[in-house]
Order: C-alpha cells, then sequence, then structure tokens
C-alpha cells in the first residue's frame, strides 16, 4: 500500500475521535446553579477562591476553594486581602458555640452534622472574620442554603476546600504556631490573548487547508482536461479522474459519520481513564505522524532542491512504493512525536500538541473532501444538533455534560484529551488554557474548502467566488462563539451552534441570491464534457 494511502486511512480512523472533541472551552470561575435557586441573603454566584497560606511568615502553598451561596461578596484583589490567622473550631463541627475564643480568625471547621448556614453563624457570633470548611471529599462542593432556611443573613465569608487541601492546611497549623491566610476571588479578564490566537490558529488552519485542496483540484482537473483531449471515451470508461488519496463525503456516510461519532463519545464518558487517555494519546500520535508527515513532504516537495526526492520512489514491503523525501522525512515526525507523547505533561507540550493537531486538520481537510453544497448541508446540520445535544441536553440524562467532561479528561488524571488545540490562558490570573476542538474546525472547514475548489474550477474571482464569505463567516462565528464563552462565564460552549448558522446560510443565501444553489447543490464543480460532445452542442 502506497504510504500517502496508509496515511489516508490512519487519517480516517481518527475522524471520529476528532469529531467528538468539538468544543471550545475555557477554566471555569463562576457557576451558574439552576438546582440551588437564589433567594433573599442566599443570592452569591459560586465563585472559585484563592486562599493562599502563609507559615510563620513565610507563605508555603495556595489552594484553590469554592464560595458559599451565602455571605458577603469575596474581595477580587490580592493587595486588598486582609492576611489573617486561621484557627482549629472546638468542635471540629461548628454546630455549637466554639470552646477557645476567638479575636477575629478564621476558623477551619469540618463539613456534617448541621447545615452550613448554621456553621456561618455559630462562627459569626464566636467572632470569626471568616469560615473554612473542609469537604469530606476530594472535590469541591457548591454550599448552598436548606429549603427551610429562607431568611439567611451571614456577615462573614464562608469558603469550602477540598479534602486534601483542608488536611494539609491542618498539618501546617499542628507543626506551626502561627499559619495564616487570605481569601479572594480573583476575576477572569474580558478577554485573554490567548483567545486572539487560538481564532487566528483556527481560521489560518482552515485557509492553508483549503488553498492546498483547491491547488490539488485544480491540478487533477488540468490532469483531467489533457485526458479528454487524448482519448475522451477511453479515459470516460475507466473513471480514471477519481483521485485514489481523496474520500468524498455521501449523504449516508455524513448521518452516520455523526452517529459513531456519539457512540464514541459516549464510550469515552463511560471508560474516561488514565489508560484510556493513553490510548487516546496513541492514536493521536499515529495520525499526527502521517499528517506532519505529508504536511512536511507537500511543502519541501514545492522547492526544486527536493523535487528530485520527491519523484525517485524505491519500493518498500508493506508500504509499497514510497519516495526518498518521505523516507528523509519520517525519522523526524516519529522523533517529535515520541518526545511529544513522552513529555505531554510539561508545561510547553501544548506547542507540540498544536504542531500535530494543525498538521492532522489539514491533512484530514486535503484527504476528506464534501462533494456537493447538499452533502455539507447534511454533515454540517447532523453535527449541529450533535454539538448542541451532547453539550446542553446530555446533561439530563447523564447528570454532566458529556462533551465537557470528555474535553476535560474528568477522572482520567490527565489535563485533558490530546484532541483539542490550546493555547494557557496568559493574563488569566487562574491559568488553564483556551481549547477548541478539531471537530470545530474539520468540520466547517469541509465546507469552506469545498468553496474554494468550486470557485477555481469555476474561474471566479475572489469577490464574485463563495470562499471569502464562507471565510469571513467561520471566522464571525468563531467570534461570536467567544463573545458567548465569557458571557457564560468561562462555561464551555458548542461551537458549531454559532458557526453552522453563519457558514452554511451564508453560502445557501449567496448561491441562492446568485442563482448558483442548484449547481452547488448538485454537482460542485463545472462540467467537463469531451471535446466531441462540446463541439455537437456547438454545432446545435
Amino acid at each position: 500500500m502506497e504510504l500517502k494511502n496508509r496515511a489516508l486511512y490512519c487519517s480516517l480512523c481518527a475522524v471520529a475521535v476528532l469529531l467528538c472533541s468539538s468544543l471550545v472551552f475555557a477554566s471555569d470561575t463562576v457557576h451558574q446553579d439552576d438546582v440551588a435557586p437564589k433567594r433573599p441573603g442566599c443570592d452569591n454566584n459560586f465563585v472559585l477562591v484563592k486562599v493562599p497560606i502563609w507559615v510563620d511568615g513565610k507563605e508555603e502553598a495556595e489552594f484553590v476553594g469554592v464560595g458559599a451561596r451565602f455571605g458577603p461578596t469575596l474581595e477580587s484583589k490580592e493587595k486588598r486581602a486582609n492576611q489573617t490567622k486561621v484557627a482549629l473550631a472546638d468542635p471540629p463541627d461548628c454546630c455549637s458555640k466554639p470552646r477557645n475564643k476567638l479575636t477575629g480568625e478564621v476558623i477551619l471547621v469540618h463539613r456534617g452534622n448541621c447545615s452550613f448556614v448554621t456553621k456561618a453563624n455559630v462562627a459569626e457570633a464566636a467572632g470569626a472574620s471568616a469560615l473554612l470548611i473542609i469537604n469530606n471529599q476530594t472535590e469541591l462542593f457548591k454550599m448552598v442554603c436548606e429549603a427551610n432556611e429562607t431568611d439567611v443573613k451571614v456577615g462573614i465569608p464562608v469558603v469550602m476546600l477540598p479534602h486534601d487541601a483542608g488536611a494539609s492546611l491542618k498539618r501546617s497549623m499542628g507543626n506551626s504556631s502561627h499559619v495564616s491566610i487570605q481569601i479572594y476571588s480573583p476575576q477572569r479578564p474580558l478577554v485573554d490573548v490567548a483567545e486572539v490566537f487560538l481564532w487566528l490558529m483556527a481560521v489560518g488552519t482552515i485557509i492553508c487547508a483549503s488553498y492546498w485542496s483547491a491547488w490539488s483540484a485544480r491540478e487533477a482537473a488540468i490532469e483531467q482536461d489533457k485526458l479528454l483531449k487524448d482519448g475522451c471515451d477511453e479515459y470516460l470508461s475507466k473513471q480514471t479522474y477519481h483521485s485514489s488519496g481523496v474520500v468524498d463525503i455521501n449523504t449516508a456516510s455524513a448521518i452516520f459519520f455523526v452517529v459513531i461519532a456519539s457512540c464514541f463519545l459516549v464510550m469515552l464518558y463511560k471508560l474516561m481513564s488514565y489508560w484510556f487517555i493513553e490510548i487516546l494519546v496513541v492514536v493521536f500520535c499515529i495520525g499526527g505522524v502521517e499528517g506532519l508527515q505529508t504536511c512536511l513532504v507537500a511543502l519541501l516537495s514545492c522547492f526544486r532542491w527536493f523535487e528530485h526526492a520527491a519523484e525517485s520512489f524505491v519500493k518498500v514491503p508493506i508500504l509499497g512504493a514510497v519516495s526518498y523525501l518521505t523516507l528523509a522525512v519520517s525519522p523526524f515526525c516519529i522523533v517529535f512525536t515520541v518526545l511529544w507523547a513522552v513529555f505531554r505533561s510539561v508545561s510547553f507540550a501544548w506547542i507540540g500538541q498544536d504542531i500535530l493537531g494543525i498538521a492532522l486538520i489539514v491533512t484530514v481537510l486535503q484527504i476528506v473532501r464534501v462533494p456537493n453544497l447538499k452533502v455539507g448541508t447534511v454533515l454540517l446540520s447532523c453535527a449541529f444538533l450533535y454539538d448542541i445535544f451532547w453539550v446542553f441536553v446530555s446533561k439530563k440524562l447523564f447528570h454532566k455534560s458529556v462533551m465537557i467532561v470528555v474535553a476535560r479528561g474528568d477522572g482520567s488524571g490527565e489535563d485533558g484529551i490530546p484532541m483539542l488545540l490550546k493555547i494557557p490562558r496568559m493574563f488569566d490570573p487562574w491559568g488553564g488554557y483556551s481549547i477548541i476542538g478539531f471537530g470545530d474546525i474539520i468540520l466547517p472547514g469541509l465546507l469552506v474548502a469545498f468553496s474554494l475548489r468550486y470557485d477555481w474550477l469555476s474561474k471566479k474571482s475572489l469577490k464574485s467566488g463563495y470562499f471569502l464569505w464562507a471565510m469571513l463567516a467561520y471566522g464571525l462565528g468563531l467570534l461570536v462563539t467567544y463573545v458567548a464563552l465569557n458571557m457564560m462565564d468561562g462555561h464551555g460552549q458548542p461551537a458549531l451552534l454559532y458557526i453552522v448558522p453563519f457558514t452554511l446560510g451564508t453560502l445557501i443565501t449567496l448561491g441562492s441570491k446568485r442563482g448558483d444553489l442548484k449547481h452547488l447543490w448538485t454537482r460542485g464543480e463545472p462540467d467537463r464534457p469531451c471535446p466531441h460532445v462540446q463541439l455537437q452542442r456547438d454545432e446545435q
């Protein structure tokens, strides 16, 4: 099998994985919760809280907690947050008046035996300046008011810490005579530079992939025209104009595509663990090697120094005929990918992940094609419903957003699945990454690449064609996605919810207005009749 075909099949095997990661996401700092409705005295948003720890005047650690639905609003600036001594509650649950005298300390208590509001009222009455509650589990818990607590008046901040953070704080207090903390909840910037770069990466990837796809289609069309002149009937009977390196999606496969992706997403959700993430890393690495190799070979082939190596082939067992240039590039691609896999937990590993991801996306957009607007409409419409269902509707069936859980890699011990482009948030006090799923680039990218192929084969100018408007529509749709992301306080957003109406709506509306819709819908490229057929038409 030719190496290019092997890349094709490896890429297609990864498509279902690519589809399942269709999400724009950023670190959560504010959590709206409809299960715990707001009422007077109990109407705070759930915010993440930073709790730095000082032991004998030296900062030792920083924990992250979550603020309660009740109590005063937390300070957002670190420099304005007071550094206050911590005291252990006695009794530990703080359900009754503490035996130890408090003079403005922050009191550390255990969860259980009474309501959160009761603990806060007892601590405030005893003279505490704030209340830290240690959860009995490793994750954070949203503290709300009980149903019978209708008129809540709590005057001190209340924060919950996960069990491991609380245990560490207690150990520090046991080993030192003076432990103090700060409590504050910094706000995220409205727009982070990471989102701008991620937008540019997504748009730039689609532009590069579209031009490569259109150039390949034009080269194939030129070759087709030459063959038509030499032997039209023989050429048409052999159907040699279908490229062996390209797969055209049909309507049935477009629907099946999304169904398979949904099944795979549920499997990821149910089987999410460390070993399963390792399997995904291996799959991503296989696709990444093939994508990077294909892109580098195509790029280097454009330079005359590499023309001979690109056009000279050698037979390799199993792989078949392989160019010398491919053999030279392959070791670099394999080493690069293996190094990323081994060191993917380091702080700068996102660079390697993005390089491999972009190369894989460009390769898939070069290999997999939408033949006409009808197939593109079916594919994107199904993906539109898929995105909405697995981000929003799945909460009602699985009690969690399946797409968000899978994208974050919850329960796996890993920092999310690898099928994402990611950039660290540069000016966000909470850190984290802004990410975009491969599906949010590949699926609309198929339609955008189709529009440029149509323009080139129909010899339309940039302004009179469809690519420019499809690309602008994609960029605007992704921009609206980021606006919605920030308006929703960082909650993951289904990007295709915004991108599909923009891109698909633009092409359909523009095609209908220009009178090209029927041709776009069925053919997607101009007719190329045999020379003698064209001559007969001209004579008629």
